[in-house]
């Protein structure tokens, strides 16, 4: 009886230890869950609470005061307006430019393809702040400084590195056989790459400009170093002038700000999530 008691202890000891781990993974979960849950409850609570506070709290009461109190033209819509020229712009300038620096790297093999990559991923880890000075400096000198077009130039220049590594990462993966074909009909290089290998490499495509516009939409050091009239300043800047003097802050409208700043990154994210959640449509156009 006792070697059955022991038998059956031993048999439940692996299982057991099975349900702890993954209690304890749940909760781990369930800890790092709540971290990026709080900050968001905050701001959607606060924004209709008429007596907001830095406390994650039920609202005292419904109210849309604090959105009719920034949804002005100087407050948002101008700010707004600033930022999707300024990303925008920048967005498409490094897509363009990635498509068109990827495409030789990916194509034709040279002496010069790795070294080129890794200058390319040197530069990725370069700190901003590390050359804020020296740009300012030439912004200056070409009159290029508080003007949206430099500003858009800087932004895409600044994530064209990396976009060009992923750019490159996704272009592998369409066959070249496809283009060999297309040159066999007369097609160029340059047709190629724009009726075949962009739109079968849709999804990177979409990773490229979702994550090119993310992060200049966030970006406050360089429009706040490049921009010096208040009229051109980004939302990404302006929402700085929510925290007034002596630590007084509306966290009110500031939270209803954050809700109307976010709403283009969102809406930029549904409107191509069938892309990013696609593959490669290359199924059966290769026979071997």
């Amino acid at each position: 009886m006792a070697r059955t008691t022991l038998r059956t202890r031993t048999r439940r000891t692996p299982a057991s230890r099975r349900t702890t781990r993954r209690l304890a993974a749940d909760a781990g979960l369930l800890v790092a869950a709540a971290a990026f849950v709080l900050p968001l409850a905050w701001v959607v609570l606060s924004a209709l609470d008429p007596h907001a506070s830095l406390r994650v709290k039920a609202p005292d009461g419904l109210t849309l005061d604090n959105f009719d109190a920034i949804l002005t033209d100087d407050i948002t819509f101008t700010p707004l307006l600033n930022s999707l020229v300024l990303c925008g712009g920048a967005t498409l300038l490094t897509v363009v430019c990635a498509a068109l620096a990827a495409y030789p790297l990916s194509r034709f093999r040279s002496r010069l393809n790795r070294p080129f990559l890794l200058t390319v991923l040197f530069a990725t880890s370069l700190p901003i702040t590390a050359i804020m000075v020296p740009v300012y400096a030439l912004f200056v000198r070409v009159n290029l400084i508080d003007t949206l077009q430099g500003t858009v130039f800087f932004f895409a220049a600044s994530q064209l590195p990396f976009a060009i590594w992923l750019m490159k990462n996704f272009m592998d993966g369409v066959p070249k056989e496809l283009e060999e074909a297309a040159w066999t009909d007369g097609a160029s290089s340059f047709q190629s790459l724009l009726r075949i290998v962009l739109p079968l490499m849709g999804p990177g495509v979409a990773v490229v400009t979702v994550f090119s516009f993310v992060m200049m939409w966030g970006n406050f050091f360089v429009p706040f170093m490049l921009l010096l009239t208040p009229d051109r300043m980004p939302a990404s800047v302006s929402i700085n002038d929510f925290f007034g003097n002596r630590g007084m802050v509306a966290y009110g409208q500031l939270a209803a700000f954050s809700v109307v700043y976010s709403t283009p990154v969102i809406l930029l994210y549904v409107l191509i999530s069938r892309r990013l959640g696609g593959g490669f449509a290359l199924g059966g156009a290769v026979k071997g």
